[in-house]
């Protein structure tokens, strides 16, 4: 059972939480793009050295995946995805929003997913069936059930990911920013599906999606969430593009969302 994995994957996040907190400082600062590109491999590699032997460990017949940005179907059986640094552009710039992140998946499907917020003491752990979880305590999603008092936001899931991409990003904010409270373009990803899973965000939507998502999906979906792509269809791990939300605003999100691209871009 995923259940009985949950406490040593814990431990083993935890201790690649410790040694990324050893490499932060809120001091960083970098003068290139070279300098960031340097920091994030070297973080990325100082938790990978923590993670990799300790997951090995906990479920051998498991394989390994730490390509953050990956996409599309796996092979069946089981696979450890691993966002080593969720957030690392922030770590290396001194900001605190990062995290270390990983999912268990099997045959697709996330069954088991830990993210661990270092510089607040916050653990988000959820298991398929068991519930979500915060610092060991229950947490569900918002019983928001209009966009009018809602918090929502989305955000890059990688760098560089073109001007189509941009523009359609920058219409949905217009479009949500017309019916929501407010709206947060920020990343990780990961930060948001967390708050959207413990009620303090109602809405996440990405036009994005990677295998290294499944983590912060499985929080929302455990915590009493609907994620969904943008035609309501359930989430998938080979879904392209989805919304993750609180179940009284999720439809709304949807019809907001599914608005025309602006003039000239083509549907990603």
């Amino acid at each position: 059972m995923s259940t009985d994995l949950l406490p040593a994957t814990v431990t083993a996040v935890r201790r690649a939480g410790e040694r990324m907190l050893k490499r932060y400082s809120p001091e960083s600062r970098t003068a290139s793009l070279t300098e960031v590109i340097a920091g994030v491999r070297a973080n990325d590699a100082a938790v990978v050295e923590v993670l990799r032997p300790a997951l090995a460990e906990i479920r051998p017949s498991a394989r390994w995946l730490d390509d953050e940005h990956g996409s599309g179907p796996l092979e069946p059986g089981e696979w450890w995805l691993v966002d080593p640094v969720g957030g690392n552009m922030n770590a290396v710039h001194g900001m605190t929003d990062w995290n270390i992140g990983v999912s268990l998946v099997r045959d697709g499907r996330p069954v088991l997913a830990v993210v661990y917020f270092p510089l607040f003491e916050e653990v988000f752990t959820a298991t398929e069936g068991g519930g979500t979880f915060l610092n060991g305590v229950p947490v569900r999603v918002s019983e928001k059930t209009s966009l009018d008092g809602a918090l929502t936001g989305t955000g890059q899931a990688q760098a560089g990911q073109g001007p189509e991409m941009a523009d359609r990003v920058g219409a949905s904010y217009s479009a949500m920013a017309k019916e929501a409270l407010y709206v947060r373009i920020s990343v990780p990803v990961t930060h948001q599906l967390a708050q959207v899973a413990a009620g303090r965000m109602d809405v996440h939507w990405q036009y994005d999606n990677v295998r290294a998502h499944a983590s912060g999906v499985l929080l929302v979906q455990e915590a009493g969430g609907v994620v969904t792509d943008l035609d309501g269809e359930p989430w998938e791990l080979t879904t392209r593009e989805y919304v993750a939300a609180a179940p009284g605003v999720h439809a709304a999100a949807l019809k907001v969302l599914r608005q025309p691209a602006p003039a000239g871009a083509r549907q990603c």
